[in-house]
């Protein structure tokens, strides 16, 4: 039965009033940019970083200034950020500022200045952009959420012993899940994750969608509900479509996407299915080098933390705007580097990849790796009803379709699928990546 959906819709005035603040962008990178390209260290020395092509319509101010990368924040840190007379030691005595780090899942973790207070801050103004969100909000202006993710990877708290529930708890959020392995957590485990999730009454569930699937399934074959639990939020990582099935399966209530990276904040939410709507106040996106079809690598210039502002950062990842006469939608593809290449040269994104599953029940997770000689392996963790061995092969035959392999596509059936170091789980593994990660593994 489908499920009922919140009316996302948003009026035409809401629409023009996006429409004006797109066309403000520009205005207000000419305010910051003369600032931070003066005092910043690392844009001071921008003339030894290379300039790469950039798109149509981004401001001449911009246009002309050279991209920077995850190696470009490392390189000196923090002293790249610090204007003259700044002293990390004495901005952390006096609570200015946060000294996090991102996860580390395509590369090594890279530390971050971020303004003590600007995580929740931007994180509520994105959320805002889905009207039944910001409803829901509006209704709980302390709302409760439960998170499931790796203790590893969260940008919140980070643990590697048994920490007590008090000690989970940040602010209005509960941290819930203490490994990084979900698909071997015990019912012991899972036991106490949705006692512990029922007793706090949370009104969002905020998950990496594989560790979500996890806890949904256990709840699912439990009778469990969470009755005060409104939406849920997933994060952190590509959320596909089997996790999104199983998750509003098991909780009915919406499932939406929300966009960003640790270093940048959020850039972008779902409002309406399929459709994420840009946190303006947040950041400037520009879409570098589409394809024909619009899907190009986004690059970010930050606009709210003022101790580390990022100018035209490429964040790595892969998305396809879409303009409309009252608003820009945009949808995230995944990760360039989990992109594969089809025999006919054709790019295959996370995204194009996923759509193969849309019509298959029955699978919980999977991972499709490329091996050498063209050759792909599908692996997948079953669902409570694993899928048909028909409709296993009708998922083969599109993803054939798709990728147009040389050799062989097989599919394998398993209990166990393993993240990566972080705790985040890849959907695709090309074999440049396969092969950059042995050789990595072998120094």
């Amino acid at each position: 039965m489908a499920l009922p959906q919140p009316d996302l819709g948003r009026p035409s005035m809401l629409a023009t009033q996006e429409l004006i603040q797109e066309a403000t962008l520009a205005q207000r990178l000419g305010q910051v940019l003369p600032r931070w390209l003066r005092e910043v260290p690392l844009y001071r020395q921008r003339g030894s970083m290379p300039l790469a092509a950039g798109e149509i319509g981004v401001p001449p101010d911009l246009r002309d200034l050279p991209f920077i990368t995850k190696q470009d924040i490392r390189r000196g840190f923090p002293h790249n950020f610090l204007r003259p007379g700044m002293e990390l030691e004495t901005l952390l005595d006096q609570d200015l500022v946060e000294l996090e780090h991102t996860s580390g899942t395509s590369e090594e973790r890279t530390p971050l200045l971020l303004e003590r207070g600007w995580w929740g801050e931007q994180e509520e103004r994105a959320l805002r952009l889905n009207p039944f969100v910001a409803g829901v909000l509006n209704d709980f202006p302390d709302a409760r959420r439960v998170t499931i993710s790796s203790p590893i990877c969260s940008g919140d708290i980070c643990y590697t012993g048994t920490p007590s529930r008090t000690e989970r708890i940040l602010g209005q959020a509960l941290f819930v899940s203490l490994s990084r392995l979900p698909f071997l957590w015990s019912e012991a485990d899972l036991g106490r994750m949705a006692s512990e999730a029922a007793d706090w009454q949370p009104q969002f569930l905020d998950v990496d969608p594989v560790y979500g699937v996890v806890f949904a399934r256990f709840c699912e074959r439990r009778g469990i509900r969470l009755p005060s639990l409104k939406f849920i939020l997933c994060s952190y990582e590509f959320v596909s479509v089997v996790h999104r099935r199983i998750l509003q399966r098991a909780f009915s209530v919406p499932v939406l996407n929300l966009y960003g990276s640790t270093e940048t904040g959020h850039l972008l939410m779902e409002t309406e299915p399929g459709e994420m709507q840009a946190s303006l106040e947040t950041a400037f996106l520009e879409v570098l080098d589409p394809d024909p079809r619009g899907v190009g690598e986004l690059a970010v210039t930050t606009f709210t933390n003022d101790f580390m502002p990022l100018i035209r950062y490429r964040i790595g990842d892969l998305v396809q705007r879409r303009r409309g006469p009252y608003h820009t939608s945009y949808k995230v593809h995944g990760r360039g580097a989990d992109a594969f290449t089809a025999s006919d040269g054709v790019r295959v994104t996370t995204w194009d990849v996923d759509e193969c599953f849309a019509d298959t029940p029955g699978i919980a997770h999977y991972q499709l790796c490329e091996r050498a000689r063209g050759e792909y392996l599908l692996r997948f963790v079953p669902d409570l009803v694993p899928p048909k061995a028909g409709e296993l092969e009708q998922l083969r035959a599109r993803l054939t379709a798709l990728l147009r392999p040389e050799a062989g596509l097989p599919v394998q059936e398993t209990d166990l699928l393993m993240p990566e170091s972080s705790g985040k789980f890849r959907l695709g593994y090309p074999a440049r990546t396969r092969a950059a990660t042995a050789a990595e593994s072998g120094r």
